[in-house]
């Protein structure tokens, strides 16, 4: 299994990783550059595929609120898209709440 990331972030930063399937059974280069960034507030992106992604971050209750909005690709459905991209929520969650 291939394993790698680079991430450079500040605007115009570039980041590139290699996500895989735990199992080895598929897996996908992901990358893009930073196109705006507000310090623990937002952060914009491009994928290298032309697809814009935001993600905000707010304080609610005394913990931090990640949202996320994404323009989906054209090969799969919109919502098993939306599930992967919630799932790497979910996994960064759990790691978070480890530490």
């Amino acid at each position: 299994m291939h394993q790698k990331a680079e991430n450079d972030l500040r605007v115009k930063g570039n980041f590139s990783t290699r996500m895989e399937a735990k199992d080895g059974s598929f897996g996908f280069d992901f990358g893009g550059e930073y196109l705006d960034i507000v310090d623990h507030s937002m952060i914009y992106y491009i994928m290298s595929d032309g697809r814009k992604v935001k993600i905000d971050f707010s304080e609610l209750e005394g913990k931090v609120q990640v949202k996320e909005s994404f323009t989906p690709e054209e090969q799969n459905p919109y919502e098993m898209q939306k599930m992967g991209w919630q799932a790497i929520l979910n996994n960064f969650k759990n790691y978070v709440e480890k530490s």
